[in-house]
Order: structure tokens, then sequence, then C-alpha cells
């Protein structure tokens, strides 16, 4: 990040100074026994999905091995990796909440598993995400802004195939790995922490360095297909439905309607996303499992926007936003209420001259 958006710059002390940062954040009215009852967690659904998600992985990686080097072998390798380098996303982020699973330590295995996958160190991003959640897209406190504005349109096409991101993610564990902690990451990563961030570090680039080393003794660049390599040949999903949770929306606001966005998708696309293009919905209530967020929105959907019907319709709603930033960069979406919803807070005043 760069200019108010860096973390160590003077937007995030006056965002705290101001009050926009920490904000009083809203949320609909519903019978807290309603929202109890949401919040309840699953072993036994979270370990069916756990399994079928590991079961997929390791049938296309089968197929995609065995008929390697023929051409039969790519859509195995394309599903693989978007398992694998989509996929461990939304496990990352849910087992990240602690919501996936009733049990404690299965949250715990599968965070870190694609905590790897993902290339996140999982002391930095547990820190980052909680922040994320407490400040949403606030200029110089959030750490998780995928684009800045104007947008630079060229880095989010790299991010399609995890250039950016893998890139970043070796540069910052070859410095973790010799103790040094990025200035951003020093602004929320807490001091008790740091050990484990430089220690897992360590043992990451031990396992790539292994993979690579195996790689070179077979002439084969399947070791790294298989590990690693889907972080980028297998990004491009999770970045498709990423750029949809909070891009073309409001910034410094107190409303996670005008902040974030729901897209209703197809059943595969939920299943590799766990459910997360109801991302409003867990925005506003983030203990509540990826499995029951339908329902939140079902309970809630009365105090929501509507949501785009597809992500091809999110895009079309998106893409002239983003165009348009790049001379205007106050161009910001804003959503109608439906009737008798909540409205939106005074704030919304000082954004809609410049709704599109």
């Amino acid at each position: 990040m760069s200019g108010a958006y860096d973390l160590t710059s003077d937007a995030g002390r006056i965002a705290v100074e101001d009050g926009t940062a920490n904000p009083n954040w809203f949320r609909p009215k519903v019978d807290p026994q309603d929202i109890r009852a949401l919040m309840q967690k699953s072993d036994t659904r979270a370990i069916r999905d756990t399994l079928l998600w590991l079961g997929l992985m390791l049938v296309t990686a089968t197929g995609a091995v065995a008929l390697w080097p023929s051409w039969w072998s790519l859509p195995f390798w394309l599903i693989y990796g978007v398992l694998y380098g989509s996929g461990g996303d939304s496990r990352w982020h849910e087992c990240g909440h602690q919501t996936a699973f009733k049990t404690a330590w299965m949250n715990t295995v599968v965070y870190h598993i694609a905590s790897f996958m993902m290339m996140r160190n999982p002391a930095v991003w547990r820190a980052s995400h909680v922040r994320h959640h407490t400040d949403t897209i606030v200029v110089g406190r959030d750490p998780e802004i995928v684009a800045m504005r104007p947008p630079d349109l060229a880095r989010v096409a790299l991010m399609f195939v995890g250039l950016i991101d893998v890139y970043t993610a070796f540069k910052r564990m070859f410095a973790h790995a010799f103790d040094h902690l990025d200035p951003q990451e020093a602004t929320y990563v807490a001091p008790k922490d740091r050990w484990r961030v430089y220690l897992v570090a360590r043992i990451w680039l031990g396992i790539y360095a292994a993979v690579i080393a195996v790689a070179i003794i077979a002439g084969s660049v399947l070791p790294v297909l298989l590990v690693g390599g889907p972080r980028l040949y297998g990004a491009w999903h999770h970045v498709m439905t990423g750029l949809l949770q909070h891009l073309g929306l409001a910034e410094n606001v107190s409303d996670h309607r005008l902040n974030t966005r729901t897209v209703l998708m197809n059943p595969i696309s939920r299943f590799i996303y766990l459910n997360m293009n109801y991302h409003l919905e867990h925005h506003m209530f983030t203990m509540v499992p990826y499995y029951n967020l339908p329902k939140l929105h079902e309970l809630i959907k009365h105090e929501l926007p509507t949501p785009d019907t597809s992500i091809l319709a999110a895009f079309r709603r998106l893409f002239p936003v983003l165009l348009k930033q790049l001379h205007y960069k106050d161009a910001v979406i804003v959503r109608e209420l439906p009737a008798g919803a909540t409205p939106y807070r005074q704030e919304v005043e000082k954004l809609r001259p410049h709704a599109t």
C-alpha cells in the first residue's frame, strides 16, 4: 500500500483521533434468540465439507499425476488448483474465525493447513483479519483493502494468476525468517505473537526448499505443481469472489451496507467460497458459521440492499465504477435499501453526490 492507504501514514492516526476507526457498526435489530441459534457450530457439517474438499483434492491430484504429461491431465490440474489456491482461502478465513467446527482444535488444524496453502503466515493474518473486521475499509487502518483509489487495474489483473500475492508472500517469508516484521504488519501484530511469525516462516521456507529440491532431483515440475504452484494457477476464483466483497463501495463509513456486498452465486462457487458470498451478513454477525449464512440472509434481508443475482451481474455493476475511479476517485456505488429498511446513517449524504 502507499499514500493514505499505508498503515503507517497519518491517515490511520487521524482515523483513530476523529472516531472513524473502530466505529459503532450498524446492525439490524433481530431477536437475540434467533442469532444465538444461528451461531451454533457443528463438527458434523464442517467435517463433511472438509473431507469433501480434501477428498476432491486427492482425487484430482492423483488423476493429474497419473495422466501427466498428457493434455488429459489439464482438467484435473485446473480443478485441483482451484481447490488448493482458492478453496484454501475460504477455509483459512472461516477457521480463522473459529466458526467452522465446534471443536476448537479442528479449526486450528485446518486453519494452519489452509494458511500454508495460501502462503499467509497464520499469526500475521489472524491479526490482520481482526483489524479488517474492526476497521472495515477504513483508509490507513484496514490492511486488507484490495485496491486503492484510483485502482491499479494492471495490478488487479495480475492478482488473478497469483503473481502479486506470491511475490509478496515470499518477500515477507524471507524477512520473517530473519526476525524482521514489515512496518505495516508491526501496527497490528502483537509483540507476544512475533516469535510465532518468525518460526512459521522458517518452517515454511524449509518445506518449499524441500519441494524444489525434490523437483530438481526428480527432473520434474510435478512437486511444484502439487505444492505451492496452485497458489498461482488456482488463485483466480478466490480473487474473482474476493474483489466483490468490498471493491467499488464506500470507504470510511460505519454501516456495512455501504461498504460490503452480498452476491448470489452458483452452488460450485459457494462450495469453494464457503458461502462467503453472503459477505454483508458475515460482517454484521461474524460468529455465524458459514453453513448458517443463508438462513441469516433470510432473517435480515429486509434491512439489506438487494444482492446482485450472480457473479457476472455484480461485475457488470462494478466495472463501470472502477473505470470511473481512474479519473474520479470518489466515484462509489450506493445501493438503494428496500422499503421499510432502517435508513443509512447521515454519513451517506457525503456519498450521494459521487454515487453511481
